[in-house]
């Protein structure tokens, strides 16, 4: 009896023990993605970055600076996280909105070059936020798109304030920008939001971060990531499931335009068309030859501005 008892009492002690690694490899896991070295705190590293990459920035930029014309805004979300945009209208007088939403480890700052695409060569009005844990903005943690929605959803009801009641906006999101476009676009939407794109956003948290476990530590889904999504709704609210950018553009009645590079590994090729498939018309595909992730406006800046424009000719 006592055998037993001291058996009994061994395998409770290595279950424990096997469920505290467990729990706090989940953790350490979590925090490694929603918590990661940050450039986008780097705000003068990202004005260097994007001046060296995109030289036609600078004088851009300098001109807006100049005149004030390149302004900074603030809100409170209901949790109470202070949230950062900045904002610039166009040089004349217009309806025709762009609402641009950067990615993971990025900022506002470095989403400039979209900017410049619609305001320098589109004559658009520009909106660019800083997501949360990034930028001037507050919080704690990358949200991976999914509370990121909701943010973007209060900046979209701001935007008349800013520009004008009679807007016409489409949202352009980049990598996690662009996730976050696709997780909006299957809610409910204020009347001046006319349409979307999204360039190499991911299909869910989930299925991201699988590929991530696999590629970088070479461990299966079960059962680290479980157990982390668990820890990730107890922490933020939501789990990596439930943020389904697939789920929710297969709500999106909007046009969209969907672009994604053919070399990108990162967020694999693979998954705009899955994407694409569930996304109801109308809606427009470009795979671009030879982009990596995120680098389809840099590789071929010229084209990526011209089939923007006949998206929004159709639709904006």
């Amino acid at each position: 009896m006592k055998r037993i008892q001291q058996l009994l009492a061994g395998g409770v002690t290595i279950v424990l023990l096997l469920g505290a690694v467990l729990v706090g490899s989940s953790l350490y896991l979590l925090d490694y993605s929603l918590r990661p070295d940050n450039r986008g705190k780097d705000l003068a590293g990202s004005w260097a970055y994007m001046r060296e990459t995109y030289p036609m920035l600078v004088s851009w930029t300098d001109s807006l600076q100049k005149a004030h014309a390149l302004c900074d805004t603030f809100i409170v979300a209901p949790d109470g996280v202070r949230l950062h945009a900045c904002y610039a209208a166009a040089d004349r007088p217009t309806a025709r909105t762009a609402v641009i939403v950067h990615g993971y480890t990025d900022n506002a700052v470095r989403m400039l070059h979209i900017g410049y695409l619609y305001h320098r060569s589109l004559g658009c009005n520009i909106l660019l936020p800083d997501l949360r844990y990034s930028g001037l903005s507050g919080g704690d943690a990358f949200q991976m798109g999914w509370l990121d929605r909701k943010d973007v959803a209060q900046w979209l009801e701001i935007a008349p304030a800013l520009f004008g009641d009679t807007l016409r906006t489409v949202v352009h999101g980049i990598s996690m920008g662009a996730a976050t476009t696709l997780m909006l676009s299957g809610d409910p939407q204020p009347s001046h939001v006319r349409c979307f794109v999204e360039d190499c956003g991911y299909t869910s948290v989930w299925d991201q971060f699988s590929k991530e476990l696999r590629n970088q530590f070479s461990l299966p889904a079960f059962p680290l990531l479980y157990v982390a999504s668990l820890l990730c709704e107890w922490q933020n609210g939501w789990n990596f499931r439930e943020a389904s950018a697939l789920r929710q553009v297969a709500r999106c009645r909007l046009p969209m335009l969907f672009i994604h590079g053919d070399a990108d590994d990162f967020v694999p090729t693979w998954m705009v068309y899955p994407l694409y498939a569930a996304k109801p018309d109308p809606k427009e595909l470009w795979i671009v030859p030879g982009a990596t992730h995120a680098r389809s406006y840099w590789l071929r800046p010229e084209e990526y501005t011209a089939r923007v424009d006949r998206f929004l000719q159709a639709w904006l």
